[in-house]
């Protein structure tokens, strides 16, 4: 494994390559033999981040067969961090250069698959795989759990509480959020998430004004550990992520493994994973008449944690141990055909 991953706090990239690594190290020891950031000789080498070291070392014949982790596409960073046209140019053709020196490509969510081919990649190098969360990091916590963290919070025990996590930026439909607290004044938002761009983020002037002085019933958290999050999942009544843009957010898997229920706004990339689990609205208008639905109908939220409970179960550690299992011995099988692995 090489990654920079978790070296920047806040961002999914890093939640998701932890989860991986803690899968291996918990269920998978006795089928590989891993280890992180070390320039050995190995059968099989995969990358999470696409660092220039990284590049520069995927020339090397003791790398073997070279997976490469797809987190992120050029057009996925519009929106998150601003960079001159020049430097922008560059460092977008990096991106696709880094991917196209790999012999594998795991993308989080299918409907990345064209967008690799119209880079250039081909199809049949590139590989599904979701993204997953551990149950026992989060997990439905118990009432006097949730009532004890709402204690130190400071929220009263009946207050509707709508939470949401990310990167502040626009690209996560933040300002969105901000404009549902202004409409919604007697319910209780927080926000989890930081600059984890710095002052490069895009609008970055813009959110911090807000974060500094926004709705008085919006509470920013800044950057908290995961360890931290589990406690506002199960506190939140309703998860709420209005990106524009994701992935297969980290986040999300979060929020269905504590059983708390999810509105998210209305993307194609959301229906080729978690169709039928989630409330969804394609704009303002229509993620606050869901919003207001779900204040007025506790059968309503009953339903829908149910079914954050269901999409926790497939996209379950247990599940995707076997997935990592038959990918990474398959590819070793490829790697000794093609001659990569001697």
């Amino acid at each position: 494994m090489f990654s920079q991953a978790d070296s920047v706090k806040g961002q999914g990239v890093g939640s998701a390559y932890n989860e991986l690594i803690n899968l291996m190290r918990k269920n998978l020891y006795q089928d590989f033999y891993m280890t992180i950031n070390k320039y050995g000789t190995s059968d099989l080498t995969h990358y999470h981040t696409i660092n220039p070291t990284y590049y520069a070392n995927s020339f090397s014949p003791a790398r073997g067969r070279k997976i490469g982790y797809v987190h992120f596409l050029p057009d996925t960073l519009e929106g998150s961090i601003k960079l001159p046209g020049f430097a922008k140019n560059v460092f977008y053709n990096y991106v696709v250069d880094f991917y196209k020196r790999m012999d594998q490509i795991v993308v989080v969510n299918p409907i990345f698959i064209n967008k690799l081919v119209d880079y250039g990649i081909d199809a049949g190098k590139v590989k599904y795989i979701p993204n997953f969360v551990s149950k026992e990091v989060f997990y439905p916590q118990s009432l006097a759990e949730k009532n004890a963290f709402r204690n130190k919070l400071g929220i009263a025990h009946d207050k509707f509480v709508v939470f949401g996590d990310g990167q502040i930026q626009e690209r996560k439909g933040v300002d969105d959020f901000a404009k549902l607290a202004e409409a919604n004044p007697e319910v209780q938002f927080i926000w989890a998430g930081g600059f984890s761009f710095g002052k490069i983020t895009d609008g970055y002037d813009h959110y911090k004004e807000l974060v500094d002085h926004g709705p008085k019933n919006l509470l920013f958290t800044g950057i908290i550990d995961r360890q931290e999050l589990v406690n506002y999942l199960n506190i939140a009544d309703l998860f709420l992520l209005p990106s524009f843009d994701e992935l297969f957010p980290m986040s999300v898997l979060e929020a269905f493994s504590c059983g708390t229920p999810v509105l998210l706004r209305n993307l194609d990339l959301y229906k080729a994973i978690i169709d039928g689990y989630y409330m969804s609205g394609a704009d303002f208008d229509e993620l606050n008449q869901q919003l207001r639905a779900a204040i007025n109908n506790q059968e309503l939220l009953k339903k829908y944690g149910s079914l954050s409970i269901e999409a926790s179960n497939e996209y379950s550690e247990e599940h995707l141990t076997d997935i990592w299992r038959d990918f990474y011995h398959e590819q070793y099988q490829i790697g000794k055909r093609m001659g990569q692995i001697h």
